[in-house]
C-alpha cells in the first residue's frame, strides 16, 4: 500500500509499541507465546489501514492474528485501530512477505490472508504476484497440512491466473466465488473492498487448502536440466 510519508510516523509508532512486533526473527516457532490458550494462528499478508485486521480479531478472540505490512504508514494506522478497539489477539510486523520463511517455523501458521494484493499486470512482473507458485511454495512451508489460504481480489484476471497457479501446484481450491456479496455482504470486509463493492465490482474470493508443494512439471523438468 502506498501512503504519503508521516511526519509524525516515529511517535505513533512509539505509541503502539505493544502492537508491534520489532525483532520478529525472534519468535518464529514460539509465536503462540504471545496468546495462552490461542486456539489457532492466522496470518494477513498486507492488511493495509487494518480494517479488516482489527473486525477479524476481535470477531475472533480465541486465535491469535499476526498482520504483516511493509508500508508504515499504513501499519501504524491499523496498530491505532487495534489500540483503540483494546484487542489482545492481534500483532503487527513490518516486513516484505517474500521473507516469511525466516519468521515463522515450518507449519506453524494455521490460515493465511491475502486481501487485494497489487495486481502487477505486467506478464515480466508475475513473479511479484502474491499467488504466484514462488510464493505459494513458501507459504507450503509455514502453513499446516490442511491449514488454508483465504484470498480475495476485485482484479478478475488477477484471480484466473491465481486459480491456474493453484491448480498448476497441485492445490485443492474451495469455496471459489466470482461474485462474493452478490447477494448480500459475505464476512468482514476490507475498506478496500467495501469502496469497490459500492461502486459494483463484483469480489472475487476462494479458499485453498495446503499441502506439501509439487513443483509444476514445467519447472521440475526445467530444474533437473540445469
Amino acid at each position: 500500500m502506498r501512503m504519503r510519508k508521516m511526519k509524525n510516523l516515529v511517535p505513533r509508532m512509539e505509541a503502539c509499541s505493544d502492537y508491534r512486533i520489532a525483532e520478529p526473527q525472534l519468535k518464529k516457532g514460539a509465536w503462540r507465546s504471545l496468546k495462552e490458550g490461542a486456539t489457532a494462528l492466522w496470518v494477513e499478508v498486507g492488511c493495509g489501514k487494518g480494517k479488516f485486521t482489527a473486525e477479524t480479531a476481535a470477531a475472533n478472540p480465541d486465535i491469535l492474528l499476526i498482520a504483516v505490512e511493509r508500508c508504515r504508514e499504513a501499519m501504524v494506522v491499523a496498530m491505532e485501530k487495534a489500540k483503540a478497539m483494546g484487542l489482545k489477539n492481534v500483532f503487527f510486523i513490518d516486513m516484505d512477505v517474500a521473507e516469511i520463511e525466516s519468521i515463522f517455523d515450518k507449519e506453524e501458521i494455521d490460515r493465511l490472508f491475502i486481501n487485494f494484493p497489487d495486481p502487477w499486470p505486467r506478464k515480466k512482473n508475475a513473479k511479484r504476484r502474491l499467488t504466484h507458485r514462488g510464493f505459494l511454495d513458501k507459504y507450503c512451508r509455514v502453513i499446516r497440512q490442511g491449514g488454508e489460504i483465504h484470498y480475495k481480489t476485485d482484479n478478475a484476471p488477477l484471480f484466473e491466473f491465481s486459480v491456474e497457479e493453484f491448480a498448476a501446484c497441485g492445490l485443492q481450491v474451495n469455496n471459489l466465488t466470482r461474485n462474493l456479496h452478490e447477494n448480500g455482504i459475505v464476512g468482514i470486509m476490507t475498506g478496500y473492498e467495501e469502496k469497490f463493492h459500492a461502486l459494483g465490482t463484483p469480489i472475487n474470493r476462494c479458499e485453498v487448502v495446503c499441502k506439501p508443494f509439487v513443483l509444476p512439471p514445467e519447472e521440475k523438468k526445467e530444474k533437473e536440466e540445469n
